[in-house]
């Protein structure tokens, strides 16, 4: 029997990962830094008509494209005149599950069953543990959520505790952890004892689950208005629904449509901490996850993430957990759609972003997830104020305070967003490189600059910058 310390487990991480993912990354890495990112994914993956196959044959997908007239009708109130895109919702809570995460899970249980396992394990507090659950006992597959649930003190945000009584509801044995460092090595103990498949949010298979979503967008938009969508907006976390949306769009040719990720600031809370843990009032979406994930992609459960939202990112911008819930109700009362907060995060981003664009330009909001008790804004904000969290009426760009006070605001014209600037979120990823005492080569700046959306002039300039600060610091 193996040793099961806790750094015994972490040494063996590596061979237990490519034991329980079926994938041998060695043979994608490259001279320096590189690796072969395109022929992980080929390799890996399907081709879009085999994805859409795999996804029907589950009932996930083809899922409807709505225009939200009455909300672009009030924007266009407060809009200068001219202005005011047009915005649509690509309704996912229709899946099986209620949420986009279906499309990754569909993809990842198909390749485990092809591949002769006997079970799926997936390590998550959100949507997807129920998404993995469901389409697990669809493919006659046994299902584990390990799902990081609890403070110190036991108390579990009602979010987090719907999602696993979903995952138990749909046949999973479900491991509920406190935050911190326990939920990786428990993941990896049950890996290496049941062998059953790593259905990670991150490998080629999960990712690749979503390019039916930017795909399915693109059909859609072209039936309803004729053309490409000018923006589609993400809300982005791990970074996996933005690079998969956006992989699905460029296959259906809508290369020049802009792709725009969103987040919850929660700017200061950290997402690993037993203090901040139930100061979120988000479990995802935010910028705990968006950022760090950004900035270093391959921190995620697998020896290479290939969810990397700066290759595929246009912008980034940020709204406030009052914004999200105040929309959850607009979105309620105006269209008749009851939904969760992830998907209304890029739906309040749009309604700002409608404000400022011309009449002709179209948005779509790419997911709309499920609701329920845990999820509804009455619970979220209750548990805040059980928590010290402030609830106030007001501009959230001025009350505002992650972990402090939550700001509702008190119209519509309240509704902004701050935007991210993508130079920074650049020199951050160079800088994390850097403090690991990495020695670029000339192939590395052709990498970074596909990594980094820019060109290869550009990223030599980063690095010489960045260097002489860290220089500086040290």
């Amino acid at each position: 029997m193996q040793n099961r310390s806790y750094e015994s487990v972490m040494a063996r991480r590596k061979e237990i990962m490519k034991a329980s993912v079926g994938v041998d990354y060695d043979k994608y890495e490259l001279e320096g830094i590189a690796f072969d990112y395109e022929a992980l994914m080929r390799d890996t993956s399907y081709p879009i008509e085999e994805i859409r196959k795999i996804q029907s044959e589950t009932g996930v997908g083809d899922t409807p494209l709505i225009e939200l007239k009455n909300i672009t009708r009030l924007v266009r109130t407060i809009s200068e005149p001219g202005k005011g895109a047009r915005i649509f919702l690509k309704d996912e809570a229709t899946n099986p599950s209620g949420s986009f995460k279906d499309r990754r899970a569909s993809v990842s249980v198909a390749r485990a069953k092809e591949l002769g396992y006997k079970g799926v394990i997936a390590a998550t507090s959100g949507n997807y543990g129920a998404a993995v659950a469901s389409q697990s006992m669809k493919r006659a597959l046994k299902c584990i959520v390990v799902q990081e649930c609890y403070d110190s003190k036991g108390k579990g945000q009602p979010e987090i505790l719907e999602k696993a009584r979903a995952c138990e509801a749909y046949g999973a044995e479900v491991a509920q952890l406190t935050v911190g460092p326990e939920l990786f090595y428990y993941f990896l103990l049950l890996l290496e004892e049941t062998g059953f498949f790593n259905a990670s949010l991150y490998t080629p298979y999960a990712i690749a689950g979503i390019e039916s979503l930017g795909y399915e967008i693109v059909e859609q938009s072209n039936r309803m208005i004729g053309m490409n969508p000018d923006y589609v907006l993400a809300t982005h976390a791990g970074g996996g629904n933005l690079t998969g949306t956006a992989r699905g769009l460029r296959k259906a040719g809508a290369k020049e449509t802009q792709v725009v990720g969103v987040s919850v600031d929660l700017s200061g809370l950290h997402m690993a901490s037993n203090r901040d843990f139930n100061r979120k009032s988000f479990t995802t979406g935010h910028t705990g996850f968006g950022i760090p994930f950004a900035v270093l992609p391959d921190r995620s459960d697998v020896p290479r993430n290939v969810a990397r939202a700066l290759r595929y990112m246009d912008r980034y911008l940020l709204v406030t957990q009052g914004e999200v819930f105040y929309v959850t109700e607009m979105l309620a009362r105006l269209e008749g759609l009851q939904r969760g907060p992830a998907g209304n995060t890029s739906l309040t981003a749009a309604i700002a972003l409608a404000r400022e664009l011309p009449e002709d330009k179209t948005i779509v909001v790419q997911e709309t997830e499920y609701t329920g008790a845990g999820k509804l804004p009455s619970a979220q904000l209750t548990f805040a104020r059980e928590n010290g969290i402030e609830i106030v009426r007001g501009d959230p760009l001025a009350l505002d305070a992650p972990g402090k006070t939550i700001s509702i605001p008190e119209s519509y014209s309240q509704i902004a967003y701050k935007e991210v600037n993508m130079t920074d979120l650049r020199r951050s990823y160079i800088k994390q490189l850097i403090r690991r005492e990495v020695t670029l080569i000339e192939s590395d700046y052709e990498y970074l600059s596909e990594e980094l959306k820019t060109d290869v002039a550009k990223v030599k300039e980063l690095v010489k910058e960045v260097s002489a600060n860290v220089d500086s610091e040290n």
